[in-house]
């Protein structure tokens, strides 16, 4: 099987084990993300974070993360898709607007101010798992891998217990994050957490 392949059997799998989850289980899974997330030192100390617009079912509602944020008087950006599967980042603030692509995504439109590539301190990446040495398994879409290089802030993935992975297949091209998040503490750069 080829590597293509083994991602996508894992992804469908993946998105079984979600679809298994209650409502209050991802609500709670979400809490205990947010919370460690957000005692990150990096997170504390950053005034710029890019985040992203969580799909329901699939990644946690970072809704809920970016308002606190907002709240907190952090500046945050959300990624907003180009054709040829480019991205990029532009500002978020809860009085504007957010756009509903034909994929479900929800991003800001044309009207937001675009930030740089060396804009956030901190950036947190969506996958559909990460393992242990911070390797994503994405949508399949590449936009992240495409994005990721060149990009100056500490990467932080979100991932449930559910569906950590030990090691995800990798190809050449797949970018890997700093730290991964789960319910139970981190893996990747920085120590596991009790």
């Amino acid at each position: 099987m080829s590597i293509t392949a083994e991602k996508r059997a894992l992804r469908t799998q993946l998105r079984t084990r979600l679809e298994g989850m209650s409502p209050k289980e991802r609500e709670q899974s979400d809490n205990a993300l947010f919370e460690r997330f957000a005692a990150l030192p990096a997170v504390r100390n950053s005034e710029r974070l890019l985040l992203f617009w969580g799909i329901p079912g699939r990644e946690p509602d970072t809704s809920r993360l970016l308002r606190t944020l907002w709240s907190l008087g952090k500046e945050t950006a959300l990624p907003r898709m180009l054709p040829d599967h480019g991205m990029e980042f532009r500002l978020y603030a809860p009085d504007r607007p957010l756009v509903r692509t034909g994929l479900g995504i929800w991003e800001p439109g044309e009207d937001s101010p675009a930030v740089s590539k060396d804009w956030g301190q901190v950036i947190l990446v969506p996958g559909a798992a990460f393992d242990r040495a911070g390797f994503r398994l994405g949508f399949g879409g590449g936009y992240y891998d495409r994005w990721l290089p060149g990009s100056a802030g500490l990467r932080v993935g979100l991932c449930r217990e559910i569906v950590f992975q030990e090691r995800l297949p990798r190809e050449a091209h797949d970018c890997r994050v700093d730290v991964v998040v789960t319910e139970k503490g981190e893996a990747g750069s920085l120590p596991l957490l009790p």
